[in-house]
C-alpha cells in the first residue's frame, strides 16, 4: 500500500471546437504559449522561452484560430503582440479549469488509493 500512496496524478484538459479535436484544439501548448504572449508581448519570444520555432508557434496558433473561429492574437508586426479579448478570455478558462480538475482528480485519486 505505501507504494501506492506515492503515486501522483497529471491531468490534461484539452479544449475543441468540431468533432474532432485535432482540426483545432487548445491545450497545455497554446496556453503555454499564449501565457508567454501576455507575459513578453511576443510571440517570437514566448515561443523561444519554451525553445519551440517561431514557425511552429506561429503555425499552431493559426490553426486553432481558424478552427475555432477568432483570434487569440493581435499581431502589430515588429512591436509584438497581445492578446485578444477572446483570447485573454479562453486562456483564463483554460487555466482555472486545469487547476481545478487537476486539484479535484488528485484529491479523489489519493481518497481511492487509501481506501
Amino acid at each position: 500500500m505505501k507504494k501506492l500512496c506515492k503515486l501522483k496524478t497529471q491531468t490534461r484538459i484539452t479544449v475543441y471546437s468540431g468533432k474532432n479535436p485535432e482540426e483545432a484544439s487548445f491545450g497545455k501548448g497554446v496556453a503555454t504559449l499564449l501565457r508567454g504572449v501576455e507575459e513578453t508581448g511576443s510571440l517570437n519570444a514566448s515561443a523561444k522561452q519554451i525553445k519551440m520555432a517561431y514557425s511552429k508557434a506561429w503555425s499552431i496558433v493559426k490553426k486553432t484560430e481558424a478552427g475555432f473561429g477568432f483570434l487569440l492574437i493581435n499581431r502589430d508586426g515588429a512591436r509584438g503582440s497581445t492578446l485578444t479579448k477572446e483570447g485573454v478570455k479562453l486562456l483564463a478558462a483554460y487555466e482555472d479549469a486545469e487547476a481545478k480538475g487537476s486539484e479535484y482528480i488528485a484529491k479523489r485519486f489519493a481518497s481511492n488509493i487509501e481506501s
